[in-house]
């Protein structure tokens, strides 16, 4: 699992930036995005960085996905989000500090997924619960 740390303008761009991540990136988060204090998550990026920020944030958000640290760099490189992305690695103190500051943060609202509850197609053909084919060749990167 990986750490994602997003900050920027306003709302609307940081929830742009995580269906991007999610459609174009296919990035699968695991916790809902929770409100970051825009102030702590630039100092954080200023560590991570080790450099001054040019602009500072309004608003920040952090989440955790499924796929792994390298998966999730690689996979956010390919789009562009309207907002600052970092993945926060767990070699940096500033994972440990995220994490802590997570587990007491409320919901960042406005969030909802996109991808599907169920598992892929419907077979009508079937009846009962387990109509749904299962395409595990869509996901077989993740394995």
């Amino acid at each position: 699992m990986a750490l994602i740390l997003i900050r920027g303008e306003n709302n609307p761009k940081l929830l742009n930036a995580i269906a991007d991540m999610e459609r174009h990136g296919n990035l699968s988060l695991v916790s809902k995005p929770k409100v970051i204090d825009a102030d702590f998550a630039d100092s954080l990026v200023e560590d991570i960085l080790n450099s001054k920020l040019r602009t500072k944030s309004s608003v920040a958000t952090a989440f955790f996905v499924k796929e792994d640290t390298t998966l999730s760099i690689l996979q956010i490189k390919k789009i562009h989000p309207p907002a600052h992305v970092v993945v926060v690695s767990d070699e940096y103190d500033a994972y440990g500090k995220l994490k802590n500051v997570l587990d007491d943060a409320k919901l960042f609202s406005g969030y909802q997924s996109h991808k599907a509850i169920n598992d892929g197609l419907i077979d009508y053909k079937i009846q009962g619960k387990d109509r749904y084919i299962k395409n595990d060749k869509l996901n077989s990167y993740l394995k």
